[in-house]
């Protein structure tokens, strides 16, 4: 009995050539696994497609819902953002699928997980360490590492291998944007941006919405509700996290919202340029900050953006799967308690603007905020506490005036 190997299956050239590959080379009975994380019409002929080129079953698995509310969530009410711009969009959807990569390993008895990602790519490392921190005892296939035989180098060479082997499918050599889209995002890369020179074709490339100059002249209003820092509604109209998603990223695609064109920093040292486009995912962080504005203390609020970047960085580097994000999360999760309220606020030509936040704990006192005297505030009591609060600095100018009159 032939040993089984789950592919992670996207349907695109390079995971249809890796079929035939597997069994070549290995003797493996290929069982393919796309994970459907809101990709699309990307799924559309999947079944008969991988069939064709020589597996022996696929199957589709909807983690939409599990993306959002396990994965997704919990980095917003984090606000990770790796180095200030990328909303982690490709990130945090590899845990989810190496995960159900993992169970359905356990489901068909396989002995190894394959995926198509590049060897010199950050997706390597996150699926990877998910298998690794799940499943230690599951072999990993990475064909793009196997230079010895996995003798591939361009697309063409990966169609004339299918059509070697029987296999003609509806695949150009064509150039084109190396992109990958889930709910929450799609990214691009390859073509003109592969030179940080150059401008990116912002016509050609974009798919989820239009650049600011060609979004409406007229700003729209929005509003949306949080619960414990999870989203609830949009303009009145309570929705899961995942449709409150897909209804921002029309919102945010309509006005130009969330492109970023981004030179970040890879795991594996190298940088890489590409361009983001997360319309819903910017607009979801945004009110979520605003809200946070009004309902974290000072020192909490301090500490928690350390806790996201450090989130953000475990995410990045495929570390979902520790003690380390767990521990993170579970201190983000404390914070949220209180984080219950309405944001109202205006899309305009790639803008976020403010139009209003109200939440019932709120910290914010217009009495002690105004000019005028509240019973809370003294204007006197600041003459001690900044005596006490600038002593430091008092006796060190001191010390330095003592040093530098006897050094005449």
């Amino acid at each position: 009995m032939k040993e089984k190997v789950i592919l992670a299956y996207s349907g695109g050239l390079d995971t249809t050539a890796i079929i035939p590959w597997l069994k070549e080379h290995f003797d493996y009975e290929v069982i393919c696994c796309c994970i459907d994380c809101g990709q699309g019409n990307e799924l559309d002929g999947l079944e008969e497609r991988a069939k064709l080129s020589g597996a022996s079953k696929l199957y589709i698995e909807d983690l939409v819902d599990d993306f959002c509310d396990n994965y997704i969530v919990p980095c917003v009410q984090a606000g990770a953002v790796y180095e200030h711009k990328y909303l982690l969009g490709t990130s945090m959807a590899r845990p989810a699928i190496a995960k159900r990569l993992v169970e359905i390993a356990r489901k068909e008895g396989a002995t190894a997980i394959c995926h198509g990602a590049t060897g010199k790519g950050n997706d390597q490392i996150r699926f990877e360490l998910g298998i690794k921190a799940l499943a230690p005892d599951l072999k990993i296939i990475a064909p793009w590492r196997m230079t010895d035989i996995w003798t591939m180098k361009s697309r063409e060479d990966e169609i004339e291998y299918c059509r070697q082997h029987g296999i003609h499918l509806p695949f150009s050599a064509d150039n084109s944007y190396s992109r990958d889209r889930n709910l929450w995002h799609i990214s691009h890369e390859g073509l003109e941006l592969e030179d940080p020179a150059n401008e990116p074709n912002y016509d050609h490339l974009l798919v989820l919405g239009v650049t600011p100059e060609k979004a409406p002249d007229e700003p729209e209003y929005v509003t949306m509700t949080f619960e414990a820092g999870v989203p609830t509604s949009v303009n009145g109209e309570k929705m899961k996290v995942s449709d409150i998603i897909k209804k921002l990223n029309a919102l945010g695609g309509k006005h130009g919202i969330g492109i970023v064109d981004i030179v970040e920093n890879r795991v594996v040292g190298m940088k890489s340029r590409g361009v983001y486009e997360t319309p819903g995912g910017t607009i979801l962080m945004e009110a979520h900050d605003q809200l946070e504005e009004l309902v974290l203390d000072r020192a909490t609020m301090e500490v928690k953006k350390d806790m996201g970047n450090k989130m953000a960085q475990i995410v990045y580097e495929g570390k979902w799967f520790t003690p380390l994000r767990e521990a993170v999360q579970a201190f983000v999760e404390s914070t949220q308690k209180y984080v219950t309220g309405e944001v109202k606020f205006k899309l305009y030509k790639g803008n976020i603007i403010k139009a209003g936040t109200t939440s019932p704990y709120s910290l914010y006192s217009e009495s002690l905020a105004s000019f005028t005297t509240g019973e809370l505030y003294d204007h006197h009591d600041a003459d001690g506490f900044i005596t006490l609060f600038g002593l430091p600095l008092k006796v060190r100018a001191m010390k330095m005036a003592e040093l530098e009159k006897n050094k005449k």
